[in-house]
């Protein structure tokens, strides 16, 4: 083995350590942005494509369990923040911690409801990407 092939070998464990950046380089290292996609193209997605079309809706559907869990948390350590403190900086930092933990927590609780953790989530939201270019392209109709 040669040192060629050696640094070879270091690259190609790298380039698979941060493959993740290869997500932000197709989404947000474009010259030209992609055009706004709408609920309708996600649905036409998600209904052409069998593999990750349910795991994109599984996805979207997640979204709801943050939110419901930002807004329990906010209203939550808010109203005890209020209740207790009645100092307004304490009551606005009180209400954004709550609304991160909650938002975090109803992520958690997505995961396990949807069973996302089996998922690729990465991979479904790239692979949409893919299939928008191409509409958007023409390269598919």
């Amino acid at each position: 083995m040669g040192i060629g092939e050696h640094f070879e070998g270091v690259k190609q464990h790298w380039a698979s350590n941060f493959a993740f950046l290869d997500y932000f380089k197709k989404v947000y290292g474009r010259a030209e942005p992609l055009p706004k996609w709408s609920d309708a193209d996600v649905d036409e997605f998600i209904a052409s494509d069998p593999v990750y079309g349910p795991q994109l809706k599984a996805l979207r559907e997640s979204r709801k369990f943050a939110l419901a869990g930002a807004l329990v948390g906010a209203a939550h350590l808010g109203g005890v923040a209020l209740k207790y403190s009645k100092a307004p900086h304490g009551v606005l930092l009180a209400t954004g911690f709550g609304a991160i933990t909650g938002a975090v927590l109803g992520s958690e609780v997505a995961d396990h409801w949807y069973q996302l953790y089996e998922m690729d989530k990465q991979g479904a939201n790239l692979r949409f990407i893919y299939w928008w270019e191409d509409k958007v392209s023409g390269h598919r109709t």
